[in-house]
């Protein structure tokens, strides 16, 4: 069966790390399959959303403020710990989706991936960017993490997450998580999953 949901996603990203913790209540609710697509957030803000970096130096941005506030408020009603912003914030990500992009193509393996690093970053408040770090995730959650740090530094590695950051920002995405059902069906971040269940249920 063809997954409808297509889950574009950073892992510095705590709205993402909420979406992704709520997201599977959704598809045993529907039935649908997912797919995780590893991308690099701040290629998508480089080439469609600069206006996010001039928003971090606003420090009496009232909206962004709030914005920490309500995140918190989501994560206790998903039972998600999120110590968030850390002192990592905002943490590069390259190494991380690179780890990422190398399972892509085991998709269980990326998906307990994922849910190591972030427990990792918005749980434990390590450094989403080191590679000691990311290994030792990924041995945790019972994959080869030597092998997938090598497997993150190849070439093709780079140039898969690079053509998926390219690939998100070509259909209309703008940020972490862009999710699409059926498509062509865009959806963006945790509080529109409600919409992203209605429309798997049409």
């Amino acid at each position: 069966m063809t997954a409808r949901v297509e889950f574009f996603f950073d892992l510095s990203s705590p709205w993402t790390c909420l979406a992704f913790h709520n997201l599977p209540g959704v598809l045993e609710r529907t039935g649908a399959r997912a797919t995780w697509r590893p991308i690099l957030v701040g290629g998508v803000f480089n080439a469609v959303n600069p206006a996010v970096y001039a928003a971090r130096e606003q420090a009496d941005n009232r909206r962004m403020q709030h914005g920490w506030k309500v995140l918190k408020d989501w994560a206790q009603l998903a039972s998600v710990p999120m110590n968030f912003p850390s002192q990592w914030h905002p943490a590069k990500s390259v190494n991380a989706m690179r780890f990422a992009a190398a399972i892509e193509e085991d998709q269980a393996a990326l998906e307990r991936f994922a849910r190591g690093a972030f427990a990792s970053y918005f749980g434990r408040e390590d450094n989403l960017d080191d590679p000691d770090v990311l290994e030792a995730v990924a041995n945790a959650e019972g994959l080869d993490g030597a092998a997938i740090r090598a497997a993150a530094a190849t070439d093709a590695v780079k140039a898969r997450l690079r053509a998926n950051t390219e690939e998100v920002v070509a259909r209309g995405g703008y940020g972490s998580p862009t999710i699409f059902v059926d498509g062509t069906d865009m959806y963006f971040g945790n509080d529109q999953l409600p919409l992203v269940e209605a429309a798997l249920k049409r």
